[in-house]
């Protein structure tokens, strides 16, 4: 039988994880999409060197499971630096270094839905290619890449649960710490899901919502 009382009592350590779990996927998600943009101008550069560098890092984050580059950024990187990284600090870097392989993607491929046509018109006006870029091709861009970009973000919360194995306290981490305490592994964990599926549902509708903005705005 459940009882949820014992575990109940933890509810504040659980939205405190449920908060760090957002926090470490929302900060990742973003210093990724920087990282994403860096890599699609490493794509598209004219210098072969630095196209087989962009190109090798994304294959490398792609072949390689998360867990390994959590290990790789918490271990490794402190030694060949110099700098201890706290395991928060840590697993932020991790997400984004992952992240961003896969934005860089998603930015290529939203690329490619824009006809080339839209460069050429935009240069026949003698616009700048700052101005191209900024004012042509980036507002078509973020139409073309909201759903992918908010799945890359749902994906990003779910992979956050690993960055518990370097002791990141997320929902996670304290699910189990509460289930040590309580000896309720059920409902530790039932109380764990719940609170996944608040967070990824919202982004499920906030999506919806974002596309309905974009289609409104196209029309």
């Amino acid at each position: 039988m459940f009882h949820f009382s014992k575990t109940l009592a933890f509810l504040p350590q659980f939205l405190t994880g449920a908060c760090i779990t957002l926090g470490v996927s929302a900060l990742g998600f973003l210093v990724g999409t920087v990282i994403g943009f860096g890599l699609l101008a490493c794509g598209r550069s004219r210098w072969r060197v630095v196209r087989w560098i962009g190109a090798l890092y994304t294959s490398f984050i792609r072949g390689t499971p998360l867990i390994v580059q959590i290990f790789v950024v918490y271990y490794v990187l402190p030694g060949l630096v110099g700098i201890d990284l706290p395991p928060l600090l840590a697993g932020v870097l991790a997400l984004s270094f992952n992240s961003a392989a896969f934005v860089a993607e998603i930015l290529r491929a939203g690329l490619t839905r824009i006809p080339a046509g839209q460069y050429e018109a935009a240069k026949a006006l003698g616009l700048k290619p700052v101005v191209i870029w900024f004012k042509v091709i980036m507002p078509q861009l973020f139409r073309a890449i909201i759903p992918p970009m908010v799945n890359e973000f749902t994906m990003l919360v779910k992979a956050s649960s690993i960055l518990s194995v370097i002791a990141v306290v997320e929902l996670t981490r304290t699910a189990q710490n509460i289930m040590n305490v309580t000896y309720r592994p059920v409902e530790a964990f039932c109380m764990a899901a719940v609170l996944y599926f608040i967070v990824l549902f919202s982004c499920s509708l906030l999506t919806r919502h974002l596309e309905r903005k974009a289609q409104g705005a196209r029309a």
